[in-house]
């Protein structure tokens, strides 16, 4: 297991009170020992002009799972703030939810890096990501 400090999924959905992840409806369906998942619906909140999911969305569910996934990688006051995001938008999604899993790349002392793919329901990806992140 990655992770240094112990939550739960309650403990990681009520992070998003009050914020654009609770605005977005972003909630974490899953805390494996070295993986965290998270879903967000394609509706209206996460619609560019034309109908589809969007890019911006989307950047904004992996940099949730990325940046609480490093959260949970540190101790004590530590605190992770991201330095680097990019996502490749590989399928348009019109509807439905999108479900992210982020995975580890490296987990260092001073930076961490995560790679996180998003999924559409039929289980095709949708875009991949990756954050840097620096732990100050």
């Amino acid at each position: 297991m990655i992770w240094k400090r112990s939550a739960t999924l309650d403990a990681l959905n009520a992070m998003g009170q009050g914020n654009m992840v609770g605005l977005l409806d972003i909630r974490f369906i899953r805390l494996g020992d070295d993986d965290l998942e998270a879903t967000m619906p394609v509706d209206s909140r996460t619609h560019q002009p034309f109908g589809l999911l969007h890019g911006g969305a989307s950047v904004v569910l992996a940099e949730t799972l990325g940046s609480v996934a490093g959260y949970l990688c540190t101790e004590g006051e530590q605190q992770v703030v991201g330095l680097e995001v990019n996502a490749n938008h590989l399928r348009s999604v019109r509807s439905g939810l999108v479900r992210g899993v982020c995975r580890a790349l490296h987990v260092g002392r001073r930076h961490q890096v995560w790679q996180i793919d998003i999924f559409d329901e039929r289980d095709r990806l949708c875009c991949t990501a990756r954050l840097t992140t620096a732990v100050v």
